[in-house]
């Protein structure tokens, strides 16, 4: 993924923003809502920076592997992990762009705000497929397409998606039953002032 450095600079203060705690919960809200999580699955994270999503869903998942490939999140997250004295949560190193698939299959994947950073999108769909156990849940939530004012200048990621597009991709991946919904209204200072951004959720099976 890109822009580790400056994740790793946000680190320190991420979980201090209200945003970011607002997000995480409203997310994690809508996959409660369009999953039936049980505390007997094994879940992923990917692009878990500090936590926040999977704090807010750990009460109901089994065993949670928390992946992302920012030294500076890391170890706020397992500072995090370590101060609320939670032995199911699992930090783990790994980018997908560059690192192996791991050796674990999982219940459910998901992701925050992550899919727009991945130059590959569709390799890593793949690559989620493949890591789900058949029958597993895929949640992605992520911005709708916009205009390139959410990052600004310079940045090389995706300005949001495509529903419809999105959905293509899944189905080409080989998952089932895509659905879409609007989870979150994020508003962000931007250079033409304050805008709105919406965030989808993108669920989906594999068969």
């Amino acid at each position: 993924m890109s822009a580790t450095l400056s994740f790793d600079d946000k680190a320190p203060t991420w979980d201090a923003n209200p945003v970011n705690q607002q997000r995480a919960l409203a997310v994690a809200a809508a996959l409660r809502q369009r999953i039936p999580l049980s505390t007997s699955w094994q879940a992923l994270e990917y692009g878990c920076g500090t936590g926040l999503l999977s704090f807010a869903l750990q009460a109901d998942l089994g065993a949670v592997t928390l992946a992302d490939c920012s030294p500076g999140m890391l170890t706020v997250l397992e500072k995090n992990i370590s101060a609320a004295g939670l032995t199911h949560l699992h930090p783990l190193a790994l980018d997908l762009t560059t690192d192996p698939l791991p050796a674990e299959r999982y219940d459910l994947i998901y992701t925050l705000m992550t899919l727009h950073h991945v130059p590959d999108a569709t390799r890593l769909l793949q690559d989620f497929y493949t890591l789900l156990r058949p029958g597993g849940w895929l949640g992605i939530a992520d911005l709708d397409q916009e205009d390139g004012s959410f990052h600004g200048a310079g940045f090389t990621g995706h300005c949001g998606f495509d529903r419809e597009a999105l959905r293509a991709q899944l189905f080409s991946a080989g998952f089932s039953h895509v659905d879409f919904f609007t989870s979150y209204l994020m508003k962000k200072a931007t250079d033409q002032g304050l805008r709105e951004y919406p965030l989808f959720l993108a669920v989906a099976t594999r068969p």
